[in-house]
């Protein structure tokens, strides 16, 4: 997605595609939903991610683990999440909801 390309991604839990456009760098995030009509944009620093998803008014924090694993906090859901990277794929797993998800870019 660097450099403005559109993308999409695949939500397996929902046969759907969500397409994407936006950039992603080494410190920066600004990104826009085409399916929820918003904007999702933030900064990194180190191995912390602070978010802010424009369709919802929610911050999301986020933390790189470690190689391929990851874990946050969405406010606007008040819900802790983790998950994990392989190649292109990233499994979820939502506390509040008590569910994993699965995504595929494509």
């Amino acid at each position: 997605m660097s450099g403005g390309g559109s993308t999409s991604v695949y939500d397996h839990s929902t046969g759907s595609h969500v397409p994407f456009s936006g950039t992603v760098s080494a410190s920066q995030v600004a990104v826009f939903d085409h399916k929820a009509g918003c904007h999702v944009s933030g900064t990194r620093s180190g191995d912390d991610l602070a978010l802010f998803h424009h369709g919802v008014s929610g911050h999301i924090s986020m933390k790189i683990e470690g190689p391929g694993n990851f874990s946050g906090f969405d406010y606007a859901s008040s819900s802790h999440f983790s998950g994990t990277l392989a190649g292109i794929s990233v499994s979820l797993y939502d506390y509040g909801a008590s569910a994993w998800f699965n995504y595929s870019l494509s």
